[in-house]
């Protein structure tokens, strides 16, 4: 092979190009600068961006909502990581690992900061009783496949996602081996889907909203543009459970918050009522 690259004897922080993603991070945690985080008036302070991962937070609220629950009103403020917001001494307050999302619960007596998506979809589907069984088996089944989505998710953004879309050039090797993880983690799911209404059995949960962002939006075309590479129409009960859970109005209102790309309908860049969506979403054709 020619070129190949070999790596030091000791690895060193030297960027390799100017692309924006693969920069943006450092081998050092911790805040680059003092900016204190803005604050609205809802009982729950969401700090986030409308990729697949902050979709999962809005989602469950505007679930919760939906079934008129008052108490889970929220602000969704936008952090552009693009512009290394989440680096700062509010965020890292929030959130020590500076990814999005990232959550105050202001609702009890003590304010309680929540990060990791995952934890912030157990925190809110506890406190408030819903899409989470409450005890056996099928609340086992729930979290089996919530924190098979926080296992799996990252290889098809942070892998996939990465070399085929966002790298400076196309290599065969990263995309090859990410794209057959892509496809083995889809027909895990079409299986599961087989014999299931959702994902962890015949009640809606979420699961299904720590899953679907990445994967409903992959099968329905709507990430990397990567649906006829990865051949996703042949994994027809996923595409099944993705043009269902894409049906439900709280779903399509959960992921266009604090989202600032797509068409004009599908950007809400904060959320601070519920006519910040209902006057983005008239704007759909």
């Amino acid at each position: 092979m020619t070129n190949q690259y070999v790596p030091p004897k000791v690895w060193k922080n030297e960027p390799s190009s100017g692309n924006q993603w693969a920069n943006i991070n450092s081998p050092e945690s911790g805040a680059r600068f003092e900016q204190a985080l803005p604050v609205g008036q809802h009982p729950f302070q969401l700090y986030s961006l409308g990729t697949p991962n902050g979709q999962k937070v809005t989602i469950l609220f505007e679930e919760l909502l939906a079934l008129g629950i008052k108490d889970a009103e929220y602000d969704a403020h936008l952090i552009k990581i693009g512009d290394s917001e989440q680096f700062s001494s509010g965020f890292v307050g929030v959130n020590p690992n500076s990814k999005i999302p990232a959550l105050v619960d202001k609702s009890g007596d003590q304010a309680v900061n929540v990060f990791e998506s995952a934890s912030i979809l157990v925190h809110l589907a506890e406190k408030f009783g819903h899409f989470l069984p409450a005890s056996g088996s099928a609340r086992t089944q729930t979290f089996n496949w919530l924190f098979w989505a926080q296992g799996s998710a990252p290889f098809l953004g942070g892998g996939f996602g990465h070399f085929y879309a966002y790298a400076d050039e196309k290599q065969e090797y990263p995309i090859n081996r990410f794209a057959m993880e892509a496809k083995r983690q889809l027909d895990v799911l079409d299986k599961q889907l087989a014999n299931n209404t959702y994902i962890s059995g015949d009640e809606y949960t979420i699961a299904d909203m720590a899953i679907w962002p990445w994967y409903g939006n992959l099968v329905l075309g709507k990430l990397y543009d990567a649906a006829e590479f990865l051949q996703v129409h042949t994994y027809e009960n996923v595409v099944r459970w993705a043009k269902l859970i894409e049906s439900r109005e709280a779903v399509q209102r959960g992921r266009i918050v604090n989202r600032p790309f797509g068409e004009a309908w599908e950007q809400v860049l904060e959320r601070h009522s519920a006519e910040d969506i209902d006057k983005v979403l008239a704007l759909k054709p």
